[in-house]
């Protein structure tokens, strides 16, 4: 099925989301939203974040997705329920990879690097009920990373010093594995990983989710073979500074677009 495949957030962090279903899924298309006008979710009110998700689903829908992408913690955990109850389609969302987590750590402390709208959310917390009995988890939210990597400033004395400081309770406590628990946040990897010891592991889901879009796909006969289009996109910011950050942030140009919504 030549349909694009339509993968949004609320700002450039779900590129990282795209970029594995790229690896994964090379001959597929894709159209990519950055709600950065309202960036971050994690702040808003669930109201609003379901709003925004509903009008962004259609216009995604209005441009011919066959799939529908929440790159988003928290836009998943407000929204995702209304938007397959409403959208015949396959419909995927990201969860924090506790269950992964649970399973790496050697000495059963997990910490969690996260917004406060995914910490705060009943989601969470029955993630942490289900796969997490087993481990210590302690959890720090994280505000100020997401603009950082909305900027594009991914590396320097100020984005090390933020997280330093969120990375530090979570050592002090032990945590042998950090969850990156918002697709914004690996963009940090690099920089976590020259900063903390060696032992540390770092997980996120960006590869599971791309695994899900392609078993979905497949389930449904909606798999595309053959050269894809030029990935699109659009932002509800300033289309400059998405074009900006792009090549540093995906490895790519792309002309963007201002989202009509």
């Amino acid at each position: 099925m030549k349909a694009p495949i339509g993968v949004f957030d609320s700002g450039v962090g779900g590129l990282s989301v795209l970029h594995e279903i790229q690896q994964l899924l090379p001959e597929e298309s894709l159209l990519y939203v950055a709600d950065s006008g309202y960036v971050p979710y994690g702040e808003k009110p669930p109201e609003q974040i379901r709003e925004r998700s509903r009008k962004i689903a259609q216009f995604l829908i209005d441009q011919g997705a066959k799939a529908l992408v929440l790159a988003c913690n928290t836009a998943t955990v407000a929204a995702i329920n209304d938007l397959r109850s409403e959208f015949d389609m396959p419909i995927i969302g990201m969860e924090p990879a506790v269950k992964p987590a649970a399973l790496a750590t050697r000495n059963g402390v997990v910490g969690v690097l996260a917004t406060t709208g995914t910490l705060h959310s009943a989601k969470f917390a029955a993630l942490l009920d289900r796969f997490a009995r087993s481990v210590k988890v302690v959890t720090q939210p994280c505000p100020g990373l997401v603009e950082c990597v909305e900027r594009g400033e991914l590396a320097g004395p100020a984005v090390e010093d933020l997280l330093q400081r969120y990375t530090a309770p979570l050592l002090a406590a032990g945590c042998d594995t950090l969850i990156l628990g918002c697709t914004h946040y690996p963009f940090f990897r690099s920089t976590l990983q020259a900063m903390l010891p060696p032992q540390i592991q770092l997980v996120d889901t960006g590869a599971a989710v791309a695994r899900q879009v392609q078993f979905r796909l497949t389930e449904n006969h909606m798999l595309h073979s053959g050269p894809p289009s030029a990935t699109q996109f659009w932002t509800s910011g300033d289309p400059q500074q998405m074009h900006r950050v792009l090549p540093q942030l995906l490895g790519m140009h792309g002309k963007v677009n201002m989202l009509p919504v």
